[in-house]
């Protein structure tokens, strides 16, 4: 089989402030730069990454592989009508050159990217795709756990996997599976039947980690659904709240040999989600009460991990607002770390004074993620510095090379900051490690991530608290001001307002 391989990747937070340009597409992060042509099949490899697994399958298959482009993007707001249009253009003129010799075409998505003029990027992409190579080639692409996927994407695409874990520490795996299944699919000849199901309430990202109930039971029936007779496959998007458009939210999509056997097997996942309703949502405290909690704890049982979920950068968050830090500050936190508050003024500023100097900073609160917040004024020991490129070996990143770009581990009595130069979720140890700073040996860690960073931070913390500080990512979707959803969604699970 001959496969066209490409990948387009944004989580669009429509109420985040900065926007992703081409540059942001351009540049390395946690995860590779833009690839154009063969590095498209190299550059990922070893990675946590959808189309590296793919890649891998497709090729121990025996599959000849056609690179396009691919690039991603660190969650933020809108991407750029300018970004979309050169990225998608580049990718679909490539297309055009080997439309008539391919049988399959694989997109690594994201499923919840929103442009300054599109509601539904992917969606856009994969009917031109579609007008491109014809209805006789397999059209199929991996989402993340957090698609918003649409109409348009399920008429489109003979096939779409999704992420079954979240923390994402199956993203490879759900790149091989697409693989698996496309090879199973091309084989049988025959599209299937499938069944698209959206639910009619929102899931906060808290809600939605697949450690815990409702979603890791959930996610354990949709695995039984996986290729093989009658089922062809089966998905549970828990969707991405923070997107202002009409068909923003959870979906289920079955694969089967009828569509009689999909459409009930699809009511019958439907009736199980609805029936957890209520249990998506989380427990959130407030960062006083989070403290106050660490503070009344006996010492020595490892630390206690504060999620500033409301500023994550896997969500549209930059990273830099500053309210849990000052709440640190003010309750005289001791022996306290945050991470990675993304300030590059700061951190610049930081390597021009050098280890071991005092340096003035006003740090952080600098791109309007919390509208009344104003950066912290005040000397900061300069602990260590580091160029921010290190090898994060967590089971999220899982080996990939990560650019923070120049780092610096600063400290106010009690309480230590790394601050690096590129937005990042810290969803790894080795953000703290690489810059000499041990999070096991912490009484609080405080961390710029959702739920990510139990992946690899789980085992070290006595306790796992999400805090709500001021940021774009609300954990109460009921603080956002929706325009374009579509009517008679609950805002938050088992909630009687809707949008």
């Amino acid at each position: 089989m001959k496969i066209a391989v490409g990948g387009f990747q944004h989580e669009t937070n429509t109420f985040a402030p900065m926007k992703a340009d081409w540059a942001a597409f351009e540049q390395a992060d946690s995860w590779p730069g833009m690839q154009v042509g063969a590095t498209v099949l190299t550059a990922c490899a070893g990675m946590n990454i959808p189309v590296s697994g793919f890649v891998e399958e497709a090729l121990s298959a025996g599959d000849a592989l056609i690179p396009l482009s691919w690039c991603s993007a660190t969650p933020s707001g809108y991407v750029t009508r300018d970004a979309y249009n050169r990225f998608s253009e580049m990718l679909l003129a490539q297309l055009v050159e080997v439309a008539d010799d391919i049988d399959a075409v694989y997109l690594d998505l994201h499923g919840a990217m929103v442009t300054e003029h599109l509601e539904d990027g992917e969606g856009t992409l994969l009917r031109a795709a579609r007008e491109i190579v014809g209805p006789g080639v397999w059209i199929v692409a991996s989402l993340d756990l957090h698609a918003n996927v649409t109409e348009e994407m399920v008429d489109v695409a003979d096939y779409l996997a999704v992420f079954r874990t979240y923390p994402h520490v199956d993203m490879a795996e759900t790149g091989r599976r697409t693989a698996k299944t496309l090879q199973q699919l091309f084989a049988r000849g025959v599209r299937p039947a499938k069944a698209f199901r959206k639910l009619n309430f929102l899931i906060p990202l808290t809600g939605s980690c697949t450690l815990e109930e409702p979603a890791a039971s959930i996610y354990e029936a949709i695995t039984k659904l996986d290729f093989g007779t009658p089922f062809l496959g089966a998905s549970f998007a828990t969707g991405f709240a923070p997107a202002d458009i009409r068909e923003a939210g959870p979906s289920i999509l079955i694969y089967a040999e009828t569509q009689t056997l999909a459409d009930e097997k699809a009511d019958e996942m439907l009736k199980l989600v609805c029936a957890h309703e209520a249990a998506f949502s989380a427990n959130i405290w407030t960062a006083e009460n989070a403290i106050a909690f660490t503070n009344e704890r006996t010492k020595g049982k490892g630390p206690v991990l504060f999620a500033d979920t409301q500023d994550n950068p896997g969500a549209g968050g930059n990273g830099d607002t500053i309210g849990l830090l000052k709440a640190l500050i003010d309750a005289n936190a001791k022996n306290a770390v945050l991470g990675v508050l993304y300030d590059p003024v700061a951190a610049q500023a930081a390597h021009a004074a050098g280890k071991g100097a005092l340096v003035s900073l006003n740090l952080g609160a600098h791109t309007g993620g919390a509208p009344n917040e104003t950066p912290i004024e005040a000397n900061f020991h300069v602990l260590a510095l580091s160029n921010g490129a290190f090898v994060a070996d967590g089971p999220y990143y899982d080996g990939a090379y990560v650019s923070l770009g120049p780092t610096a581990l600063i400290e106010l009595p009690g309480i230590k900051i790394v601050v690096a130069s590129k937005k990042v979720q810290c969803a790894d140890r080795a953000m703290f490690t690489h810059i000499g700073c041990e999070p096991k040996d912490m009484d609080i860690v405080a961390v710029k991530s959702s739920v990510h960073f139990r992946a690899d931070f789980a085992s070290i913390a006595s306790d796992i608290l999400v805090v709500a500080c001021p940021g774009p990512n609300p954990a109460d979707h009921r603080g956002l001001d929706y325009q374009h959803l579509r009517p008679k969604v609950r805002l938050m699970p088992g909630k009687e307002e809707t949008s």
